[in-house]
């Protein structure tokens, strides 16, 4: 009896002390126990990701690779691996388990050392949220208490989501639903039990245990957990036994990316970073809308990559990229040796490394880096005489032997056929713009051949000389002054003496061939150098640069001299588009935008474009005005906008009469091809084909096209006619018709599919008169010797080039002349 009694009095005195030393402990870490209620609105760290107008996974930037998923998300088997590995008592104790304190402090009193850790799933949770990984006594006793304070404040089911998505699993992976994309490539219901297993035994030690660095000790612990799971209940011997056997599946994962385009995302990135900081951009989980469609983005990245590739191949062979045996002097390696060899070949873009094994007359077989075996058949390879210079070619191949050596590490390039061709990567640099003239929104935008090879962004940051391509702006700034498309102007040569040089500037057509006198719309058509400088006199240089710059140019790109004429001017494609949309829209300096809207991680909308409208505010009946509608503001009356849009038309489809010999074509008349009647362009080429340009719209898309050298002063050459290739091929100096056109056409081939044909109708304010060709007076006259004309009203001629009465008939031509 006393010593029942005394045994009691100690168990009270015990417990008693046991209590005050609880209280004494909560106290002593309270001030440093943080608030657990930021756990009901925690923000996980989630990457941005950037998607397409469409939907289309762009990029994603962030420091931790998460996808947060709900619990309900979470396969069971997934969930019973997690219970039976790290907490099999998670739903019966109170944050802490003392069978697992006991446990591991009967370990640490045998060994004297702490071996484990006796943490459970809610313990882990305050140790990531709130703690660090130090192993000291006092972490825990915060740990403890911590724990306590979460099972308070949240149920079960959120505190294992909360941890399952917060975990570190290796490889920039946090959560579940990450690592089974980073591992697996697959979202959670699509793993099978080995794989889920293997993200279970994960948290025990994330670097040492993974499976792509070491898949011996991350089999290892994936059958524990297995071994854990059949312990408690979850599987069966048989399942255990089946999968335990199982080979090791995991490899590395990137984003699994829907439309690789690099180059507006990383604009997105940027972005977003200036408007939120580098730490809310990357880890916040915002999803950034862009304003580009994925195919017509696609359309835009293929037409650019292909007409480099074509430039390139006009200009002949270069050799191959590397030797990786001499055939002469030494034995071919082995099969296994010369992949070795060709892992280091760095492919970029639709690059794809081979290694020459034999030639034959007509054919080559390669092996490449993937270890395909091909053949390179005749049809493939007779493009490729030798390079000499950006201005002269060898001559054409008569068989492969001429072309390739076994030995030589070359580039291929997969067509849609499935066969391979020989290519080389192009040596000029290009970028493509497009864009809505009606908004500002950018339909697609390329900043170059591959973003691998160059992040530099020509769309957005080469500011290059425009050539040609200014040509509408100056006839835009003489059409302000008076003139008009019928006014007539002496294409001849000029030669004017400059005192302070010495010398006489003789600016010059290109080709150097001269009319005499010739219509303005004639001249604009088909860039008539002498035009644009007697026009830019008859205005005046600073009118002129003054006209300019209501364009959205930069004063300090507008150069005050008559070179201005000729494109001395150095404007970004995404500058000169900006530009030429105001011809397409009606008058209106649109600003082009990229991002259309930003979301949170939960879906909230956390900014919206609201882009300006190419509209006239005193056009819109008030009450079909949408509050939110912000007009553009004009820069160039309607009437200016529509003359230049008719006028870069011609340069399309040209005039006069084939029939009669009178026809002529405008420098872009290759865009014909398209057979539309809606569209207009422009040319553009600087001296020495440094850079070519090609711009052309109709009055919904808006397209610039640029090809140079990264380096400025490097001119593009010329090619000569090879006899292997068809005779549709083009050849001679490189320009703008011939460099860049051809990609603007590709795409908008693509961008206009099934959509009908949008031309800029004329507005009110103008007259149409018919003219005679030659003197640009009125005429009587209805054959091919006169056109109707367009005219600002007020501006139309007055006197007839004839005097001869109207007839009915010419009345009732009206029409089809107009189509012209």
């Amino acid at each position: 009896m006393i010593l029942l009694k005394r045994t009691l009095q100690f168990f009270i005195i015990c417990t008693f002390l046991g209590l005050i030393t609880l209280v004494s402990l909560y106290y002593y870490v309270k001030s440093d126990i943080p608030s657990v209620q930021v756990l009901k609105d925690v923000q996980l760290q989630t990457p941005m990701q950037v998607f397409s107008r469409d939907g289309q996974l762009i990029n994603q930037f962030g420091e931790k690779r998460r996808i947060p998923v709900t619990i309900e998300e979470i396969p069971k088997p997934l969930l019973d691996a997690f219970l039976a590995t790290e907490d099999n008592r998670f739903y019966q104790h109170i944050g802490i388990d003392p069978i697992g304190i006991v446990r591991s402090a009967m370990v640490l009193i045998s060994t004297g050392e702490k071996k484990q850790g006796a943490s459970t799933i809610t313990m882990q949770l305050a140790r990531n949220f709130f703690l660090t990984r130090e192993k000291a006594y006092i972490r825990k006793v915060k740990e403890i208490f911590i724990a306590l304070h979460i099972e308070n404040v949240l149920s079960k089911d959120e505190i294992l989501a909360l941890y399952l998505n917060k975990i570190e699993l290796g490889n920039r992976a946090f959560g579940i639903g990450a690592a089974a994309q980073v591992y697996y490539g697959k979202t959670l219901n699509e793993l099978n039990l080995a794989q889920m297993a293997m993200i279970a035994g994960l948290p025990k030690a994330p670097s040492a245990l993974n499976p792509i660095r070491n898949p011996v000790r991350a089999k290892a612990r994936r059958n524990v957990v297995l071994g854990r799971m059949l312990a408690e209940g979850y599987i069966t011997k048989a399942v255990y036994d089946e999968t335990k056997v199982e080979p090791i599946t995991a490899f590395f994962h990137g984003a699994e990316i829907d439309l690789y385009a690099p180059y507006i995302s990383e604009m997105v990135r940027a972005e977003m970073v200036a408007r939120y900081g580098y730490e809310r951009a990357y880890n916040s989980g915002f999803n950034v809308y862009t304003s580009v469609d994925s195919k017509v983005q696609k359309a835009a990245q293929t037409a650019l990559v292909d007409n480099l590739h074509a430039y390139d191949m006009r200009h002949g062979f270069r050799g191959p990229e590397a030797i990786l045996w001499n055939v002469e002097n030494q034995q071919a390696p082995s099969e296994s040796d010369i992949l070795e060899k060709l892992k280091s070949a760095n492919e970029i873009g639709p690059l794809l490394a081979a290694a020459v094994m034999k030639v034959e007359e007509k054919s080559a077989q390669v092996l490449l880096k993937n270890g395909e075996h091909a053949t390179l058949d005749w049809e493939n390879l007779k493009w490729a005489r030798k390079y000499i210079t950006r201005y002269r070619q060898s001559y054409a191949p008569k068989a492969a032997t001429d072309i390739l050596n076994p030995g030589e590490q070359i580039w291929l390039r997969k067509k849609d056929d499935g066969s391979y061709i020989l290519s080389q990567l192009p040596e000029p640099a290009s970028a493509l713009v497009s864009l809505d003239p009606n908004d500002g929104r950018i339909k697609a935008i390329v900043g170059g051949y591959s973003f691998e090879q160059s992040q530099y962004n020509r769309a957005v940051q080469a500011k290059r000389q425009v050539g040609s391509n200014i040509k509408p702006f100056i006839y835009s700034a003489a059409i302000e002054r008076g003139y008009t498309l019928a006014s007539i102007l002496n294409d001849a040569p000029i030669n004017q003496w400059d005192k302070s040089q010495g010398v006489a500037w003789r600016p010059k057509n290109s080709p150097a061939v001269y009319n005499g006198p010739i219509r303005i719309r004639r001249a604009l058509a088909q860039s008539k150098n002498v035009i644009s400088v007697r026009l830019l006199r008859g205005v005046g240089l600073q009118r002129t640069a003054d006209h300019l710059l209501r364009f959205g140019f930069a004063n300090s790109d507008i150069n005050r001299s008559e070179s201005l004429a000729l494109g001395s001017a150095s404007i970004t494609p995404l500058e000169l588009a900006r530009g030429m949309s105001t011809f397409a829209n009606g008058g209106h300096l649109i600003t082009p935008y990229f991002i259309t809207e930003v979301q949170d991680f939960a879906g909230n909308v956390l900014f919206k474009t609201e882009p300006e409208l190419a509209c006239d505010n005193e056009t819109i009946e008030p009450s079909k005005q949408p509050p939110s509608v912000t007009c553009a503001p004009r820069i160039i009356s309607k009437q200016n906008a529509f003359l230049i849009a008719d006028a870069m038309n011609s340069a399309i489809w040209g005039g006069g009469s084939w029939a009669h010999k009178t026809g002529w074509s405008g420098t872009g008349w290759r865009a014909q091809s398209l057979e539309r009647r809606d569209l207009s362009g422009k040319t553009g080429t600087t001296n020495d084909s440094i850079d070519t340009w090609f711009s052309g719209f109709n009055r919904d898309i808006m397209t610039t096209v640029w090809v140079g050298f990264d380096n400025p002063g490097n001119p593009l050459g010329r090619s000569t006619y090879n006899s292997n290739l068809d005779s549709g091929q083009i050849s001679g100096a490189e320009s703008g018709a011939k460099t860049a056109q051809p990609a603007w056409i590709d795409y908008m081939k693509f961008a206009l599919k099934d959509k009908p044909e949008a031309p800029i109708e004329p507005p009110e304010g103008l007259v149409s008169v018919r003219i005679d060709l030659a003197t640009g007076l009125l005429s009587h006259k209805n054959d091919y010797t006169s056109r109707f004309e367009y005219f600002t009203k007020g501006t139309s001629p007055t006197k007839y080039v004839l005097q001869q009465p109207v007839n009915v008939f010419e009345e009732e031509t009206k029409t089809e002349e107009e189509l012209f």
